[in-house]
């Protein structure tokens, strides 16, 4: 049973209470010293009920503040791990043998401001692709061939480029720190199990989620799937990944295989009833909620088709929805992770 804290009026009231016990002609009016003095204590006590159970909090690290969860996790080992930068590509165009030093910077309409990280000279085609990263960590949206203007183009290199960039990830937050601990608590280490590995995965900067395979490539193998931000690792990741487990692994397992799921997209096709919305107001609505949910589908994971009727049921104005695309459940395979792909929304 739950001990009940008892609030600043209740603990006035005990306190002029026992004195009335003890002295019966004890004046307990608002306005008499006994008053202003229980008032003064039963503040004083309030307090430190409340700190008491604040401290309680802490004992626990799921009720645990911040700094006091950190802790937690650090008795185990286990740190809050920092943000990553996203990584990827500039290519230039300009004249041949024009130097592009490295640390020239580019930004993109959003405010994005990325930074070669090498240096490069344009070819005799015309053109050069440098590595690059963006300028400051943490989460940023995907570029495939986007448009960016250099900040000071150099001599011989035309001013517009074409970004193609993925990675990067915030710092760990407060409830991914604690499930990684929760998860660390549950699952002691043993020696190399299914846990062992998916912990380690986490471990690293940029990993957001593991799923481990074991035996998938023959005995004394296992095959580790990682997710970064929601989607798919970079190169530079999964190599990084690779390098951690292969340092970690129990002799006894001879191979660990790094891998990035591959993604699956699946087509939907549905129609709905609507009261007082229109098709146009709730496609994005739609196609945002479809987006969600198979994306937190596992790596093999089961798309069921009751759900995405049941997922469009729940948005207003929808009375009801038929979804004819997937005709029935869809089972992914082991690396193949569940995304939606080409949707098409109709009125029912």
């Amino acid at each position: 049973m739950p001990f009940d804290v008892p609030g600043f009026d209740t603990l006035r009231q005990r306190h002029l209470r026992d004195l009335q016990n003890q002295s019966p002609d004890a004046d307990v009016s608002t306005d008499s010293d006994n008053f202003a003095r229980a008032s003064a204590t039963s503040s004083a006590v309030e307090g430190l009920y409340r700190h008491q159970q604040w401290m309680a909090a802490q004992l626990l690290p799921d009720t645990a503040d911040p700094e006091y969860l950190e802790a937690h996790a650090r008795l185990r080992g286990i740190v809050r791990k920092a943000a990553t930068t996203a990584t990827g590509t500039l290519a230039f165009t300009g004249e041949p043998g024009a130097e592009i030093p490295p640390g020239t910077v580019a930004k993109h309409a959003s405010g994005l401001a990325v930074q070669t990280t090498a240096a490069a000279a344009i070819s005799e085609a015309g053109t050069a692709t440098v590595a690059c990263a963006a300028s400051a960590a943490g989460a940023v949206d995907d570029f495939t061939g986007e448009a960016v203007v250099l900040e000071a183009a150099p001599s011989g290199v035309q001013s517009q480029a074409l970004l193609t960039l993925s990675g990067g990830t915030d710092t760990e937050t407060d409830s991914e720190l604690l499930d990684r601990l929760l998860d660390y608590m549950q699952n002691p280490p043993g020696g190399g199990t299914n846990a062992d590995y998916r912990r380690w995965a986490r471990e690293v900067p940029g990993v957001t989620q593991a799923w481990v395979f074991p035996l998938r490539a023959g005995l004394g193998t296992v095959d580790v799937l990682i997710s970064s931000g929601g989607g798919l690792p970079t190169p530079e990741l999964i190599a990084a990944v690779q390098a951690y487990l292969d340092d970690q692994r129990p002799v006894a397992c001879k191979e660990v295989r790094v891998l990035a799921p591959v993604n699956l997209p699946q087509d939907v096709q549905a129609k709905v009833r609507l009261s007082g919305t229109t098709l146009e107001l709730l496609r994005p609505q739609a196609q945002a909620l479809l987006e969600s949910y198979l994306r937190g589908l596992l790596p093999g994971g089961l798309v069921v088709r009751a759900r995405l009727e049941a997922l469009l049921l729940s948005l207003p104005g929808v009375v009801d929805a038929q979804v004819l695309l997937p005709a029935a459940n869809v089972q992914a395979g082991d690396v193949y992770w569940p995304q939606l792909g080409e949707f098409t929304l109709e009125v029912l």
